[in-house]
């Protein structure tokens, strides 16, 4: 395929991508940000990856009328090529084969043992292609007595024990606003394809990669997974709080709410200070995170009352001039029109000459690279739309009869 004039870190390289929602589209998105060749297959009888589907925002065509550009499905598809196979068919098993025999990445999220029935699982694709780096995404791995079991970023979430820490005290449990669960999988998925494709440069020696989104999730409990490791003691729901640092939460002000993250003791000190608590710094009770920590309730209601008639604006000045963590609670809109965002190239505006306008709006990737720039090549495809030419390209022959 035509590859960008910019010098990308995985130039040359060929994803196929047979997978679709979020986890794996996620890491395969995250490849082709980064120069890599990515052929996403879609299946005809479904019209493509269910996410097309998932309004109600779509990208729509100068006629005005919604496209198959669903925004869900073009937060995690941009700078890959798509073509309409039915792996139920034998020329469509045939095509991605050869296809396979191509690619140096194949990645997938089938039910364990789904794409057996194709010849297109990874042992047989291994087999034929010892080189080839696989990795097959599900709900809760290749093994165990939950692998035949779906995997959705709900139920990730519950079972991975993150929704017992999210959401306010005496609420329900709560998921995350995001997929993430999903999304983090997804970026586990693209370390270990990069660390397997390493292997496979020194080596010549290709891999199967088994990854759950339950396991991604539970590994991501991170110092709330080891706090119980550690002590035996269930975490609790705290809502905005933080379990090891006091004060480290939102706060309400005169308009509205701050966050304030206070690091460490000296940063305690200069908060107080700031705003006449100087008392408070020196008194044993709250003088050490430890000891805030064993206080949480009564100094945050001194904070609260100390805030309570002081604005947003003013309680980030006084943060700022002492240097310590403060913050807005920002909107969506707010967030991504910032100065920060402007200057960070946060949105991207990417050309797809079959919307109107002629672009779409993405969130841009956040690495920012100082030899190899990812680079947006190709906005989120339309349906198939690059099939013949992706089959023409790799010199994809018809199945002999």
């Amino acid at each position: 395929m035509a590859a960008s004039d910019t010098p990308m870190a995985l130039d040359g390289l060929v994803v196929l991508d047979l997978s679709r929602i979020l986890a794996g589209p996620t890491a395969t998105q995250m490849l082709g940000d980064l120069g890599a060749t990515v052929i996403k297959v879609e299946n005809p009888k479904s019209k493509g990856d269910d996410t097309r589907s998932w309004g109600p925002n779509y990208a729509r065509d100068s006629a005005g009328n919604p496209t198959d550009l669903s925004a869900y499905f073009m937060a995690a598809n941009r700078n890959k090529l798509s073509i309409s196979i039915n792996l139920s068919s034998e020329e469509g098993q045939h095509t991605v084969r050869q296809l396979a025999a191509r690619a140096d990445v194949v990645v997938e999220n089938y039910k364990p043992g789904g794409l057996e029935k194709y010849g297109l699982d990874h042992a047989t694709l291994l087999k034929a292609h010892p080189g080839l780096v696989y990795c097959s995404i599900s709900g809760f791995g290749q093994t165990g007595p939950n692998s035949a079991q779906p995997g959705y970023d709900l139920m990730a979430q519950g079972y991975g024990g993150i929704m017992s820490l999210t959401g306010a005290p005496d609420g329900p449990p709560m998921k995350v606003g995001v997929g993430i669960a999903d999304v983090m999988c997804g970026m586990y998925a693209t370390i270990g394809i990069l660390a397997a494709l390493r292997h496979c440069d020194k080596t010549g020696e290709g891999q199967h990669i088994d990854l759950a989104l339950v396991d991604a999730q539970m590994a991501w409990l991170i110092n709330e997974g080891t706090n119980f490791l550690t002590s035996g003691k269930l975490p609790e729901r705290r809502g905005n709080a933080h379990p090891n640092i006091v004060p480290y939460d939102a706060f309400p002000c005169a308009d509205g709410h701050v966050l304030l993250a206070v690091g460490n003791d000296a940063q305690f000190a200069r908060f107080c200070d700031a705003f006449g608590m100087s008392a408070l710094a020196e008194h044993p009770a709250y003088a050490t995170n430890l000891a805030r920590i064993e206080n949480r309730a009564a100094l945050t209601a001194k904070i609260t009352t100390a805030l309570a008639d002081v604005q947003r604006k003013d309680v980030l000045a006084r943060c700022h001039a002492v240097k310590v963590p403060a913050g807005p609670i920002h909107t969506v809109a707010e967030a991504l029109s910032s100065d920060q965002a402007k200057a960070r190239d946060t949105v991207v505006q990417v050309e797809a000459t079959d919307t109107a306008g002629g672009s779409v709006a993405l969130l841009g990737n956040p690495l920012k690279f100082s030899r190899t720039p990812v680079t947006y090549r190709h906005a989120p495809p339309r349906f198939g739309k690059d099939t013949q030419i992706v089959l023409d390209a790799f010199e994809i022959k018809p199945k002999a009869d």
